[in-house]
């Protein structure tokens, strides 16, 4: 639990890839600007053995009878002379027919000769060696191949040679304070990468106390200040909260609004129960009562039911409907409920992936409702039509559906949106199929409107929000 607990921390997490990285980064560094300091140290060396080379190579001369000669007192260096100085010269002759080593050497050499490997040089060119010298120090050697004159003794190898102990003493300490240097640079980097994790991920700090104060009742939303790549977050919370306390207080509502509609039928229910202790005679008329204000019960049950599942399906993201579906579906169902009309329902297509943003009860709610209506109306017609369009820059679901019906007068079509507004007491109905319809599109930001439509009768077209992934044409 206590590794997946390291595992899962942001601020361990974080310092740990700084470390990985900062190290491998000193590590790497090191190593470059080592190797470069070294090399450089190699070659100022080798330059300076060259330089040497060339002051024996300017001092190196044959006599009449063609012996070689060097006169030491000519050179300047007085490490020369002295035995195992660690600064050494040697002439090697590599022509004619019997090839020496060590034809002429310096002092510095005493008894000991340099151990070149054997290599082809071309006349001028300088070779650079590393060779075990006396008392097994280690040499840096450089070599040149000469020819005095064109028919001479043959050539001859010039080589001169100094100890590395110097320069491997001064890459040494160069290694040792460029370790400490870097080890102190990583530590001032792992402090500054501490203090930046400290520093960055203090806002999350503040956002804790900030849920910790909406959590024990404190506070209603998140306040306070917060980066510009927290803010996105704290606001969509804060959408949440509202939405959430939104919710609550619709759901009061409507519990509030669902008692009080069935508080009348119960008590109507129960004055005629006490009645009907006091008056036998009206026992009769009793079940009859008792069967309506269940009846009125209901419907309000089913209205208040209707209207929370909008309630809480609206903006709710992902929602889909199909619409053909649904529509195939209820004239399937209005054909067999009305057939013995022998009423004409006529559909056209549906576009493929017409879909509405909501709940499928919700849409069939509404398209029932506005379908039984027409059915209940109309003389032989009904027609219905389901289309994408376009309303206030948003792409929309349109719905119209139609009869032959004797319509609604004008001046009567705000009316029979109303709850309970009956305008023919003569056809069965409750009053609140139209209002359903019209309070479950507002709730869902649509829109319903009645007008007269081709057929005579009335028209009911339906602006209601569409899913993603169609084409509006």
């Amino acid at each position: 639990m206590r590794r997946s607990a390291w595992l899962r921390s942001l601020r361990w997490r974080l310092l740990a890839a700084t470390f990985v990285a900062v190290a491998v980064a000193v590590v790497m560094a090191g190593w470059v600007l080592s190797g470069l300091f070294s090399e450089h140290v190699t070659r100022q060396f080798t330059v300076a053995l060259t330089a040497e080379l060339d002051q024996v190579t300017a001092r190196f001369e044959l006599d009449a009878q063609g012996r070689p000669s060097l006169d030491p007192a000519v050179l300047s260096d007085p490490r020369w002379t002295r035995p195992y100085s660690g600064l050494y010269w040697q002439v090697d002759q590599i022509g004619g027919a019997a090839p020496r080593r060590g034809v002429l050497r310096s002092r510095s050499l005493w008894d000991a000769e340099l151990q070149a490997p054997a290599d082809q040089l071309a006349d001028g060119g300088v070779h650079v060696h590393e060779v075990a010298g006396p008392g097994g120090a280690t040499l840096l050697l450089v070599e040149r191949t000469v020819r005095i004159a064109a028919g001479g003794t043959g050539a001859w190898r010039l080589l001169v040679a100094a100890d590395r102990h110097e320069t491997s003493q001064a890459i040494e300490r160069f290694n040792g304070m460029l370790a400490l240097s870097l080890t102190a640079l990583l530590g001032l980097l792992l402090l500054a990468a501490t203090a930046q994790v400290a520093v960055g991920l203090a806002p999350l700090k503040a956002l804790q106390q900030a849920l910790a104060a909406v959590r024990e009742g404190r506070e209603q939303r998140l306040h306070g200040r917060f980066p510009l790549e927290v803010q996105p977050l704290v606001d969509d919370f804060n959408s949440v909260l509202e939405r959430n306390a939104e919710v609550v207080a619709r759901a009061r509502t409507q519990a509030g609004n669902l008692a009080h509609a069935i508080k009348t039928p119960l008590a109507a229910m129960a004055q005629a129960a006490g009645s009907a202790r006091q008056h036998p005679d009206e026992l009769v008329a009793l079940p009859r009562l008792v069967a309506e204000q269940v009846e009125v019960a209901r419907r309000h049950v089913h209205w208040h039911l209707a209207r929370s599942r909008a309630a809480a399906a609206q903006g709710v993201p992902g929602m889909r409907a199909e619409v053909a579906p649904i529509v195939a579906g209820l004239v399937r169902v209005m054909s067999r409920v009305h057939g013995e009309r022998g009423l004409r329902l006529e559909t056209e297509a549906v576009p493929p992936g017409l879909a509405f943003a909501g709940e499928t009860q919700d849409l069939q709610e509404m398209l029932g409702n506005l379908l039984d209506n027409a059915c209940k109306w109309a003389r032989s017609t009904v027609r219905m039509s389901a289309t994408a369009a376009q309303a206030a820059g948003a792409p929309r679901l349109r719905v119209v559906i139609e009869d032959d019906g004797p319509g609604i007068a004008e001046n009567q079509q705000a009316q029979a949106l109303v709850r309970g507004s009956r305008l023919d007491e003569t056809t069965p109905g409750s009053g609140l199929g139209l209002a359903i319809v019209h309070e479950l599109c507002g709730l869902y930001g649509g829109e319903l409107s009645l007008s007269r439509g081709e057929l005579g009768g009335l028209k009911a077209a339906l602006l209601l929000p569409m899913a993603a992934s169609m084409e509006v044409q």
